[in-house]
Order: structure tokens, then C-alpha cells, then sequence
């Protein structure tokens, strides 16, 4: 009895060491920037590399007034939230449905959905392009940027959001259909106060994901005054070289406040992506 216990300690030991070792070298990237971004220009090509500056040097209030950081945020901000509240409206309701009824039309439905998720945007921003165009849409391309991410984050909200609604009992919405209330009042009744915290992580995601768009900001965006963060931070790319400092500080700017929110949340992220797991 005490050698299995033994050898199940070990066991864990074992697991938790190579945990941590995947965690550090999944870390070591996140590390390196804000090392970097501390680091003179002298440091950053220093070989063998030192792994913390002897001298930190800040340089996040001149990298923010000579970027307009501030403008680009807040371009990241409408389009993140504009892709969040566009995805929230349409895709809560088709996942209840999904979740809520089954059949072969929603199984096609729904492997449609996952089919559509595996669509890489570099593949879409082509043809997306050409259809924004057309329409005459590239006249609002911030616009045109929150059309073209919904379309790709709407199938992972779909998902994830189907899942939690999932876990709603199917009997307190048959008690409330007997007491004569509404196909729709049962939904925004039981369904939607129940499957809030769900809904609540997955746009926390959606959001996440669209702060940091890239491609189609690239893209469909062609004014400067329209730039999200990330496209923004192309400025410090030259024909002769790099400030890797002035990148590494503005990078940091930029991630922190995504890890600040990442951090409150993990709970609540973990439990509503493992929702339905077992269903």
C-alpha cells in the first residue's frame, strides 16, 4: 500500500515537473519581449544574450506619442467590439436552436459550421475584397474589417455558446412552455440567464480574437486613420533596420492589457470552454 502511494507521488511529481517545463518554454516568447523591450540597442545583440537588462530603459512614453498608440487602441477597440456585439446578436440564437433541436438538417448544419471554422482568412480576404468592393463597403473599412472577422468568429461562437446552452436543463423550459409561456420567453427567460456566463467568456474571446486582427485590417483598411494596433506596428519597419526596443515596448503595450483581462477571466474561460465536454 505505502510503495503504490509512493509510486503515485512520484507519479505526479513526474507530471507537474513536465508541466511546468511545457509552461516555460510556451512562456519564453511573452519573457523575452518585455526583457527586450527593457534592453538598449547594445543588449538586444549581445551574444551570449544577457536574460535581464543591467540597465532597464522605458521607453513606453515616447513610443506611445511618436506611434499614435492611442489611435490605433482605439480603432482595435471598435473593431474588437463591433465584431463582439455583431457575433453576441446573431449567433445566440442559432446556437440555442442547434442545441435545442436535432436532426440530420442540423447535423449538416452544424458540421457546415465547424467546416467554415477551418477557413484560413488569408484564403478569404481575396474574395471577401472583391465582394466589399463591389457592394461599395471599402467606403467604411472599419466596417468592412467587423463584416469580414464575424464571418470568421461566428462558427467558434456558435460552437462553444451551443455547448453551454447544452447544460441548461431541457425541463425548466418545458415547465415554462406547460405554464403558457413563449417559444421566445422561455429563450430570454430561462435559456439566456442561465447560459450568461457562457455567453459572457465566449465573447470575452471573440473579442480577444478580433483585438488582434491582422489580416483583413491589412487588407480592407488602406488610411492611415483607420489602423488597428497591430497594422500600426508595421511603422517601425524600415528598408535599412529596426528599433527591436521601440517594437518590443510597443508589443508589450499592446499585450498587456489582453493579459491583464485573460488572467481575471481564466476561470470562467476554462469552465465555459470545457462546458458540454461530457455531453
Amino acid at each position: 500500500m505505502s510503495t503504490l502511494r509512493e509510486g503515485e507521488r512520484m507519479k505526479r511529481y513526474v507530471l507537474l515537473v513536465v508541466g511546468l517545463a511545457f509552461a516555460a518554454i510556451y512562456l519564453f516568447p511573452l519573457y523575452w519581449m518585455y526583457v527586450t523591450a527593457l534592453k538598449s540597442g547594445a543588449e538586444i545583440f549581445k551574444n551570449p544574450p544577457d536574460f535581464w537588462p543591467k540597465v532597464p530603459h522605458l521607453h513606453v512614453v515616447s513610443v506611445w506619442e511618436q506611434t499614435r498608440m492611442g489611435h490605433y487602441l482605439l480603432n482595435s477597440l471598435l473593431v474588437g467590439g463591433g465584431v463582439t456585439a455583431l457575433v453576441a446578436l446573431l449567433g445566440t440564437g442559432c446556437a440555442y436552436v442547434l442545441a435545442r433541436y436535432r436532426n440530420i438538417w442540423i447535423d449538416i448544419a452544424l458540421f457546415s459550421i465547424l467546416m467554415m471554422q477551418v477557413l484560413p482568412s488569408s484564403l478569404m480576404v481575396t474574395p471577401l475584397f472583391v465582394a466589399f468592393n463591389l457592394a461599395g463597403l471599402l467606403e467604411w473599412p472599419r466596417l468592412s474589417v467587423i463584416l469580414a472577422q464575424s464571418a470568421k468568429m461566428l462558427p467558434l461562437y456558435i460552437v462553444l455558446c451551443r455547448a453551454t446552452f447544452l447544460q441548461v436543463p431541457r425541463a425548466l423550459e418545458d415547465a415554462s412552455l406547460v405554464d403558457g409561456t413563449s417559444r421566445v420567453g422561455a429563450f430570454v427567460r430561462i435559456n439566456l440567464p442561465l447560459a450568461r456566463n457562457g455567453i459572457l467568456v465566449t465573447s470575452v474571446l471573440v473579442f480577444l480574437q478580433s483585438f488582434g486582427e491582422y489580416v483583413y485590417a491589412r487588407s480592407l483598411i488602406s488610411k492611415d486613420q483607420y489602423e488597428t494596433a497591430t497594422v500600426g506596428l508595421m511603422s517601425f519597419m524600415g528598408p535599412n533596420g529596426s528599433d527591436w526596443s521601440d517594437i518590443m515596448t510597443y508589443a508589450a503595450i499592446y499585450v498587456t492589457p489582453i493579459l491583464i483581462i485573460f488572467i481575471l477571466l481564466q476561470r470562467r474561460i476554462v469552465s465555459g470552454l470545457t462546458a458540454g465536454a461530457l455531453k
